[in-house]
């Protein structure tokens, strides 16, 4: 099946490269050339291809509309096979050899920091839909910009205010944090740790594991000696889903439950630990199907079209990715130009329109929004906090696993 899928999404990105092309033989204009890096394969390739998807969905929407400026889009995407080192030869080469006009963002933090000291050598902007952890930001680099509301350290403030806005006879007494060694995972969870410290919340266990660790039932079973009221995840894809089946195997089932990550997607989480093990599981979202952003509707009907399936099997990374689209297009259409210093100085000031809410960044790229607590809520992820934009009230304590 996802082999299917990649072939399908390949086949995709092929087709509107040969329509570009076609286009441009007709209007006589200079296809753009936009170069990406993605994981096809290895660790993120799930990920990888939903970002691929909306990469390629941006693209024939843009072409379909005219291109920018005049000129067909034309994406060229490799693969970096999930490989910091692979993804700084593939900028190179994107930039040096294909001479690529644009280049948008790989995904993780892991591949975007030494993805982004390339592209700004060689003077490009890198509008990036994936890399937010700190050491991102830490490079004060003036010509990135991360397209998600805010840094991914600060995704999981929602939970941390939904927590702390409850009576204090409701709150959980105490928590846990099982986090994995990244720069997008970890940091998630030491920021909420330290606010629930601040507040009284006590600390019962605190364990970061490496990326290699194949099998986290000991990190669980620590966990579940201790016994949390909440249990604080940081989390990617495969860890996270990891977790859950040890919890199921320990029968251990926490009061909340956030995860930083792999809970925020439609059709892996469900697919990965079973439908009715979602239920009740926190994360933190940007863009979501229900939401109401204006070009939501559009794009979920495109993509459908495109992709087949529908509205709840979109995941949020291919929102991410055709938002980093709209960005270039909507500073194109500002400017009159796609010169890179032009655009780097540009998108920073005034305020742009996304899938995933108006962004604007501070001066090392990173965004000045918030995210949206979300909650599996009868099979679905579920907007339900701040209660202003909630689709349902936060169900607590958490079901019992289904198996």
């Amino acid at each position: 099946m996802k082999l299917a899928r990649l072939l399908a999404t390949a086949t995709a990105a092929a087709l509107l490269v040969g329509n570009a092309f076609a286009e441009d033989l007709k209007t006589g204009a200079t296809p753009l050339k936009i170069g990406i890096s993605l994981s096809l394969t290895g660790d993120f390739a799930d990920s990888g291809e939903a970002a691929q998807r909306g990469y390629a969905l941006w693209a024939a929407q843009i072409n379909k509309a005219g291109g920018i400026l005049g000129r067909q889009v034309q994406v060229k995407v490799v693969n970096d096979a999930s490989s910091p080192d692979q993804v700084v030869t593939n900028y190179q080469n994107l930039i040096t050899q294909d001479k690529v006009d644009i280049v948008f963002g790989p995904f993780s933090s892991l591949l975007t920091i030494p993805a982004a000291r390339v592209v700004k050598r060689y003077g490009y902007a890198f509008i990036e839909p994936a890399g937010g952890g700190p050491k991102v930001f830490e490079q004060h680099l003036d010509n990135l910009f991360f397209v998600q509301p805010t840094e991914a350290v600060k995704s999981g403030e929602v939970f941390a205010d939904y927590i702390l806005a409850l009576p204090m006879d409701e709150r959980p007494k105490t928590a846990a944090y099982a986090k994995l060694d990244d720069p997008f995972a970890a940091p998630i969870a030491d920021s909420i740790k330290a606010r629930f410290e601040a507040a009284g919340i006590k600390t019962v266990y605190d364990q970061t594991y490496p990326s290699e660790s194949a099998d986290l039932t000991p990190i669980i079973a620590g966990v579940a000696a201790a016994n949390p009221d909440v249990l604080v995840s940081g989390v990617m894809a495969s860890d996270a889903f990891g977790q859950v089946k040890a919890m199921i195997q320990l029968k251990f089932n926490p009061k909340w439950l956030f995860m930083s990550n792999g809970a925020n997607s439609p059709t892996e989480f469900p697919d990965k630990v079973g439908a009715k093990n979602t239920e009740g599981v926190f994360t933190s979202s940007d863009w979501y199907p229900g939401s109401s952003i204006a070009g939501s509707r559009e794009f979920i009907e495109a993509y459908i079209a495109m992709y087949g399936g529908d509205a709840n099997g979109i995941d949020s990374t291919s929102a991410e990715a055709y938002s980093a689209g709209m960005v270039l297009a909507e500073a194109a259409k500002r400017t009159g130009t796609i010169d890179n210093a032009t655009i780097i100085k540009t998108l920073h000031s005034g305020v742009w329109p996304t899938l995933v809410g108006d962004l604007s960044w501070d001066a090392d790229g990173a965004p000045k929004g918030e995210y949206l607590l979300t909650q599996w809520v009868n099979g679905k992820l579920t907007t339900v906090y701040p209660a202003n934009q909630a689709q349902h009230a936060p169900v607590a304590p958490k079901s019992n696993w289904a198996e």
